[in-house]
């Protein structure tokens, strides 16, 4: 059944009297609501991203404690997205989609205000808070406006291709912000746009059914298993920053990991226990749907690190300002774009396995282009083209996975499977960023303790006065801003 076909036996159907054209505008309208908020979620990750040289000076964070401004946000939404999708089965999608923009605007603005490190990366805690409440939602909305599924795969790539939009106008808006005004205000800017969501919201998204036993339904939430989830990816994830500062065998490395991959075990372990599980090992029978989320985790994990380490790169090494540098985001952006373009044309006949294979192709030889970039290389030469064709293949894959993912939801696990997807976007980017932020810090310390202070062979004859020896390099995760700005 579609929603062009008016009936009062199905909750989400058009009420009696309403015109099938009303009704149809009326779920693209909500979709643009829905996806503003999307768009709100994605600048703000992107925002941060170009800010985090400033953040960092202004607030005294280490290379690895920087990662916690990403990560802090991250590991709460991957933590939590679960029991967000499962609230949203059991209780009321709009208002919980409500609920969960005033969280994150809330922590905006606390962010924006934040004087200490602490304080700021407790904000980006509760920021991924209100995303794993509202994410989840709203994608799970979108699943039951549109049951058509050439109308869904149409809707979720518009998603996707809002969320594109989003990342690149992030980062312009950052430089300009950060170098006019004050990354504070990358917080700030998230106030006015939640605020036109929620006004419009009620007017233009359709209310839930009324559902009975909502006190039977808290009896059913697994709270166990979401605190065992987020602890364990937090802990595991503390572990591997580490390794930044410790060595691999050291206590402060191994107990951490230990705790969380023990306290992962124990979510399992309850999860298959359980009455009423977060997350019912039965979802995971669909091949389509694990194979998706599987892949989003490694594709997840490099997108975000590729944000982080090339952000600092442009930044520390090649001093650009943080206007340079988001102007510099601005091809991937258009080249993502049109990626999610292409997967709309050519989904629906090629299928969501070969358009995923072919994204993943096309973006790992991104990344390859980017992995040969140093010291002296060039944005034209060597990092633009990186970033286009990384952009292309993000843009293919991202609708791909996101229809494979939500393969077969229904009314009853509509929530499940948008915040099954939501949080193992979310646990990629968190463990892609640790794992790949400590071998950069690992691999640059080791290569200034390998470093000859003196030249390996002396000169034929001295100098006639010293010469002060050069300076090293300037390290992409040093805390110190750059010297020069263009």
């Amino acid at each position: 059944m579609t929603f062009s076909e008016p009936t009062t036996s199905a909750p989400w159907a058009p009420p009696a009297g309403d015109m099938n054209a009303t009704y149809t505008q009326r779920r693209w309208c909500a979709l643009a609501v829905l996806g503003l908020v999307q768009f709100m979620i994605l600048m703000d990750i992107t925002v941060v991203n170009v800010a985090l040289p400033s953040i960092q000076h202004a607030l005294g964070f280490t290379a690895t404690g920087l990662a916690w401004v990403v990560n802090g946000y991250t590991l709460t939404a991957g933590g939590l997205l679960l029991l967000g999708g499962r609230l949203s089965d059991l209780f009321s999608r709009r208002r919980q989609f409500f609920i969960g923009v005033v969280v994150f605007a809330a922590a905006s603005l606390t962010a924006g205000l934040a004087h200490s490190a602490t304080l700021l990366v407790a904000a980006r805690f509760v920021q991924g808070a209100g995303e794993a409440l509202a994410s989840p939602a709203a994608l799970s909305l979108i699943t039951l406006l549109f049951t058509d599924r050439a109308e869904r795969t149409k809707a979720l790539t518009i998603w996707g291709a809002l969320a594109g939009l989003g990342g690149t106008i992030g980062v312009v808006l950052s430089g300009v912000i950060t170098d006019e005004l004050s990354w504070r205000w990358i917080f700030f800017i998230n106030l006015p746009i939640a605020v036109l969501a929620l006004v419009l919201l009620p007017r233009v998204v359709p209310a839930d059914p009324p559902r009975s036993g909502a006190r039977s339904a808290l009896g059913r939430l697994d709270l166990p298993g979401a605190s065992l989830a987020t602890s364990g990816l937090v802990a595991v994830v503390y572990g591997l920053l580490a390794v930044g500062t410790h060595a691999w065998g050291d206590v402060h490395v191994l107990l951490p990991i230990a705790a969380g991959l023990l306290l992962l075990t124990g979510f399992v372990a309850v999860e298959a226990r359980a009455e009423h599980p977060l997350a019912p090992l039965a979802f995971f029978r669909n091949r389509t749907r694990v194979t998706s989320n599987l892949a989003q985790v490694l594709f997840g994990g490099s997108f975000t690190a590729m944000y982080f380490l090339l952000t600092l790169y442009m930044q520390n090494v090649q001093n650009y300002s943080p206007l340079r540098a988001g102007l510099a985001y601005v091809p991937l952006g258009f080249a993502l774009v049109s990626g999610v373009g292409v997967t709309n044309a050519l989904l629906g006949r090629l299928g969501a396995k070969i358009m995923t294979a072919s994204g993943f192709v096309v973006a790992a030889g991104g990344l390859l282009l980017l992995s040969g970039i140093g010291p002296h290389t060039g944005y034209l030469a060597h990092i633009l083209p990186g970033m286009l064709v990384f952009g292309a293949g993000a843009g293919i894959s991202f609708p791909a996975l996101q229809n494979a993912a939500l393969d077969g939801a229904d009314e009853l696990d509509a929530g499940l499977a948008s915040g099954v997807y939501s949080t193992f976007q979310q646990i990629g980017s968190s463990l892609g960023l640790a794992v790949l932020v400590t071998l950069a810090t690992t691999h640059l310390r080791h290569a200034i303790h390998t470093t000859p202070s003196t030249p390996a062979r002396p000169p034929p004859s001295p100098p006639p006065t010293p010469t002060p020896s050069p300076s090293p390099s300037p390290s992409p995760l040093r805390s110190s801003p750059p010297a020069q700005r263009p």
